[in-house]
């Protein structure tokens, strides 16, 4: 939260709803990796499940990536735009290493 202070997406800044996502997931990281503040950002748990299953990632851009998977009927009644061009803002160059990581081992490119 010293490094972010609302969800990218939804642009909530409460501090009671926004979850600390993590671009490089535990299982993956080491233990400094996963306490990096750099490694990750605050989403909305709506959010934060459809960026941890790998349904939406982010260019280096800030440009949100939906998986050509997920299932835009849903998305839309998520409230999520799927048609057009959302852009999040800059990222951190550390944050974009971790991003890549997201873009390269979690991001779904094809149906599992």
């Amino acid at each position: 939260m010293r490094i972010e202070t609302h969800c990218r997406i939804t642009g909530v800044d409460n501090p009671s709803y926004p979850l600390a996502s993590h671009c490089k997931p535990r299982r993956d990281s080491s233990n400094e990796e996963h306490l990096n503040g750099e490694n990750g950002f605050l989403l909305t748990p709506r959010i934060d499940l459809l960026f941890d299953r790998g349904f939406i990632g982010f260019e280096e851009s800030g440009n949100l990536i939906i998986s050509p998977v997920a299932h835009k009927p849903s998305f839309e009644r998520m409230g999520l735009e799927t048609k057009g061009i959302t852009n999040v803002g800059t990222f951190t160059s550390s944050q974009r290493q971790f991003l890549e990581f997201h873009r390269n081992a979690v991001l779904l490119r094809v149906a599992r």
